[in-house]
């Protein structure tokens, strides 16, 4: 049963935008935070952003507080990674995720298989 699926990634230009998104299964959307990590080559996997669906609080790391903006949609179970300004290192593989307090870094109890998003100089 597949829980969270990403989708949105891609090669872009410094400077550039890009969004991804997650659909969840209505369980999770509904049980845990949501959220978005990241893992850059050669680098461990860190975390990004979260939202709880209810309410519509959100919680960033400070890399990317001022560029990125998450978001979510609970008519359709999708959680959103608008990213602006992209630069090099934002190169990674960005998964979704979901679990309990991962705002508070939490392991998540679900991830996703992730995106490619590739930042070119």
């Amino acid at each position: 049963q597949v829980q969270l699926v990403e989708s949105g990634g891609g090669f872009v230009q410094t400077g550039d935008s890009l969004k991804l998104s997650c659909v969840a299964s209505e369980h999770i959307f509904r049980s845990y935070t949501v959220g978005w990590f990241r893992q850059a080559p050669g680098k461990e996997r860190k975390y990004v952003a979260a939202i709880w669906w209810s309410g519509g609080i959100t919680f960033y790391s400070g890399s990317v507080r001022d560029r990125f903006t998450i978001s979510g949609d609970n008519t359709t179970n999708t959680v959103y990674l608008q990213m602006n300004s992209l630069k090099p290192e934002d190169t990674a593989v960005y998964y979704c995720a979901a679990g309990k307090d991962i705002e508070y870094a939490a392991d998540p109890a679900y991830w996703g298989k992730g995106t490619l998003v590739t930042v070119s100089s």
